[in-house]
């Protein structure tokens, strides 16, 4: 593994035509940028290694991560995916047509509708999670376990600061 990365290039370039700033920041956030893209480009291949879309992918595994009968109202959807109500209606419907998800009327308010998990959804969802974790996890393959909780714990920290 070389002991220099394209980063460590940048900065020492910067670092020699303009001695009197300070590249601590771009010594970390450029190789969190760096890091962003690969692991976009992982997560997009493990999608497409399940037949999932990034964006799929996103209202199922909320729906998973809420557990038996792994539903939830459009609302709490919402709240969890951070995307516009016509944008989660639209996605709703379009999974809808691909079986992997169904509505019904909420029996407590016969207003509401529920947004429930089928059984080709929940095994969509758990296809791409497992294929999810074994691409992240080749990631971080030259991380240790305890390094790895080091910077979790460190960019959880950066992240909360952020106001996130």
């Amino acid at each position: 593994m070389p002991q220099e990365d394209e980063v460590d290039r940048i900065v020492a370039a910067w670092g020699r035509e303009r001695a009197d700033l300070d590249f601590g920041p771009l010594e970390v956030l450029s190789r969190v940028d760096r890091l962003a893209r690969h692991l976009d480009r992982a997560r997009r291949a493990a999608f497409d290694e399940s037949d999932v879309e990034p964006w799929e992918f996103d209202v199922l595994s909320a729906l998973r991560r809420a557990g038996e009968p792994y539903e939830l109202s459009p609302k709490s959807l919402l709240q969890q995916t951070l995307v516009s109500s016509g944008t989660m209606t639209n996605r709703v419907d379009r999974l809808a047509a691909r079986g992997l998800v169904a509505r019904r009327t909420d029996p407590r308010d016969g207003r509401g509708i529920l947004v429930s998990l089928t059984t080709a959804g929940r095994s969509s969802v758990d296809a791409a999670i497992a294929d999810l974790l074994a691409a992240e996890r080749g990631i971080l393959a030259g991380v240790s376990d305890t390094e790895q909780d080091q910077l979790s714990g460190l960019l959880r920290r950066l992240i909360l600061g952020l106001g996130d």
